[in-house]
Parts: C-alpha cells; sequence; structure tokens
C-alpha cells in the first residue's frame, strides 16, 4: 500500500542543509527516509537560480494545492446562472435539475445533493438579507398538510355523485391513456377569485387552469367546459366539494364524460392534482386575493410548471408526455 505524504516545512529546511553540505540527492534521501527521485523532484521544481529556499518551496507547494482536485461545478459562472435560474425563476427542484440535465445528456452534470449543499450555504441567497430572512432555503419545497382529527364532522354541504372511484375504469387507474383529469379548485382570498384546475394522469401534471370569480357551481361548470372541451377526454375525478355540484350539466356538454368522486375528505384520492395545486400554490399563496392577476400571467406560470421536468416521469416534462414532443431545456 501506497504510504507517500507530502514534504513538510521542516523536510525541506534539512534539504537546505544537507545540499549546502555537499551531500549526494542519494546520501540526503536516505538520512530523511525519503525516495531519491522526491529529493531529486523537490530541488528541481522549487529552485528559483540554481538556489532553493525552503520558505518559498513551501509556498509554492501550498498554492498548488489550492488548484489541484476537482473542479467545483458551480464555480462556472454559465453554470452557476443556468442552476441558479432554474430553482429561483423557475422553482425547480435539485433533483428536477439534475435530472433534466442527465434526460438531455447535456455535456456537464450536477449532483442534488451539490445542490442542496450550495443552497444550504447561502450561493444563490440575495445580498444584504435583511434580519431574519432565511435566503434562498425559503423556495425549497416543504410538504405536508395539516389534517383533521378523528372525530372531525364534514360541515360543508354534501353533493349527489354520479359514480363511485372505485368503478372508475383500470385505464384510468393505471395511467395507460391520456384524457383521464382530476380537477380541484385553489382559493384565493376568502369569497373571492379562485383557479379551477385540472391535471391529466398520464402525463403526471399535465395542467389546465382557467381564474373564476368566485368559487360557485356555474362558474366551475363553465370553465371546466373552456378547458377540457377540446381535448382528450375519458373521464374526470373532481374534489367532493360543492362547486361540483353541476358535473351532471358538465356531462351533458362533454360528450357523456364520467365523473368519478373519491370518499369525504380523501385527497389522495386525486394526488396528481394536489400534488400540482402545491406546486401552483409557490405562485399564488393560500389566501392572496387574485382577482387582480392577469389571466396572461396565470397562463404564464402554469406553461412553467408544464415545462418542469418531473422525477416520476423520468425527467421529462408533462408538456412531452401529453403531446409526445421533445423540448430542449438545457
Amino acid at each position: 500500500m501506497n504510504h507517500y505524504t507530502h514534504l513538510t516545512i521542516e523536510e525541506r529546511e534539512e534539504i537546505l542543509k544537507y545540499s549546502f553540505l555537499g551531500f549526494s540527492i542519494c546520501k540526503i534521501a536516505k538520512i530523511l527516509h525519503r525516495n531519491k527521485s522526491t529529493i531529486s523532484r523537490e530541488l528541481k521544481r522549487n529552485a528559483s537560480q540554481g538556489k532553493y529556499s525552503p520558505s518559498m518551496a513551501q509556498s509554492k507547494y501550498s498554492k498548488r494545492r489550492t488548484h489541484c482536485g476537482r473542479k467545483k461545478i458551480l464555480n462556472d459562472p454559465v453554470r452557476y446562472e443556468w442552476v441558479r435560474n432554474c430553482f429561483l425563476n423557475h422553482r425547480w427542484s435539485p433533483e428536477e435539475i439534475a435530472g433534466r440535465l442527465e434526460y438531455e445528456k447535456a455535456d456537464w452534470s450536477i449532483s442534488h445533493n451539490t445542490i442542496y449543499r450550495a443552497i444550504y450555504a447561502g450561493m444563490f441567497d440575495e445580498k444584504n438579507l435583511s434580519h431574519g430572512n432565511r435566503g434562498a432555503i425559503r423556495k425549497l419545497r416543504h410538504r405536508g398538510k395539516s389534517r383533521h382529527r378523528k372525530d372531525y364532522i364534514e360541515k360543508r354541504g354534501k353533493i349527489q355523485i354520479s359514480n363511485k372511484l372505485k368503478d372508475r375504469p383500470e385505464e384510468a387507474n393505471n395511467r395507460s391513456r391520456l384524457g383521464d383529469w382530476e380537477g380541484d379548485t385553489v382559493a384565493g382570498a376568502t369569497g373571492k377569485a379562485c383557479l379551477v384546475t385540472y391535471v391529466d394522469r398520464k402525463s403526471r401534471r399535465f395542467l389546465k387552469c382557467m381564474k373564476i370569480a368566485k368559487k360557485k357551481s356555474a362558474l366551475v361548470k363553465e370553465a371546466t367546459i373552456q378547458l377540457l372541451k377540446e381535448e382528450p377526454l375519458c373521464t374526470i375525478t373532481p374534489d367532493r366539494g360543492k362547486e361540483f355540484t353541476a358535473h351532471p350539466d358538465i356531462t351533458e356538454e362533454l360528450n357523456q364524460v364520467q365523473f368519478y368522486f373519491p370518499l369525504p375528505r380523501h385527497p389522495w384520492d386525486r394526488g396528481t392534482n394536489e400534488n400540482t395545486n402545491g406546486l401552483l400554490r409557490e405562485y399564488f399563496p393560500k389566501g392572496k386575493d387574485l382577482t387582480d392577476i392577469p389571466e396572461e400571467y396565470i397562463q404564464e406560470k402554469v406553461d412553467e410548471l408544464n415545462k418542469r421536468p418531473r422525477k416520476c416521469l423520468g425527467y421529462k416534462t408533462p408538456y412531452e408526455v401529453y403531446y409526445s414532443e421533445t423540448l430542449h431545456l438545457i
């Protein structure tokens, strides 16, 4: 086994002393228990104008050590800016950034752990942060929602359902086709505008979204018809809220598409939609008044989410799966 260690400043001083006394390289090497090639290389590499200085040699050694080893990916300004833009502006997770580079076979790569370390080290923080500001760390997505207690009693109005989720076709359950949608609303400020959202199950989050003035069943019906009338349409799995009371009218308008309702308080039965709404919340936090937000801005954010690589899709985007088209995002 190789136990080689670098020369110390003390050994370099010994080399100078014995060289001054006229000792040969072989004899110096024997005294210091070093290979003669180590001593020879030291004198050739670090002598200046025929003179050897231990302190100068040690300084050169220290400088070389700072430049050795693998170069850090994020020291490259172009790559740093690309990663920073994806994380801060497009809200990609570290896994999505690393995975998309691999999926597109880019000429460089970075691990998600490296990106996490950079985030926690403050590499993406803005300068002059105010006291208490956690910087870019706050952009990391924290999963988990509060749940009702076991003795919670549902107080919302109940609706007549057409089909139970357990009766949904197997093709919809196993995500083998386009056109099986999960639906919900994303509330803004209480009693004001909200978003109607639909997500395709196969493409795992291809999102269709529209703002309506209030969370009323008539407005949800109109938005649903507008959003889905030109899309592949096989089934709809909505939230159990009263806003979907008009589902029979939607069935009538959209070529007899069937609704399949999950059990009350079972949001995980619409996990694709719930997760995507969570991503949408990064742009439109709960309680935010959506009334004056332009529809163009909302669709811009929807487009960002549809073109965001997803781990569950092998770092393809929902857009690519839905339209069978490859994007080039690198």
